[in-house]
């Protein structure tokens, strides 16, 4: 019984830590939504210059050969933002700081990407 008590404090905690870490929506727009250009990686290593223009707008440049350029709208939500890109539907994230100058891009609980400035 203590050892099932311990291990449901642990994950309390543990869930604790990572919501105090997920970025606000106005965080996000500080951080991110500025116009200014950044890097992103998907999960299987795809980098791309991302920029989220002020105005709602976002595009995305390959970094390497590998992955598409892309256009299209970003607006937040309570609980962080969405994206849609030309010729595809809505997809909302939320952002979570991991390291100094680095967030996952998180879906439902699966990470998609990774931010770095």
């Amino acid at each position: 019984m203590r050892a099932a008590l311990v291990a449901i404090v642990s994950v309390a905690m543990f869930d604790v830590a990572l919501a105090a870490s997920k970025l606000t929506p106005k965080e996000i727009q500080t951080e991110f939504f500025d116009g200014k250009p950044f890097t992103a990686a998907t999960t299987s290593g795809t980098k791309f210059k991302m920029t989220f223009a002020t105005d709602g707008k976002v595009t995305r440049e390959p970094q390497d050969k590998a992955g598409a350029k892309g256009e299209g709208t970003w607006k937040l939500t309570k609980d962080g933002f969405c994206t849609t890109w030309k010729g595809s539907g809505a997809n909302c994230y939320t952002i979570v700081n991991v390291d100094k100058n680095k967030w996952s891009v998180v879906k439902g609980a699966a990470t998609v990407a990774v931010w770095s400035k």
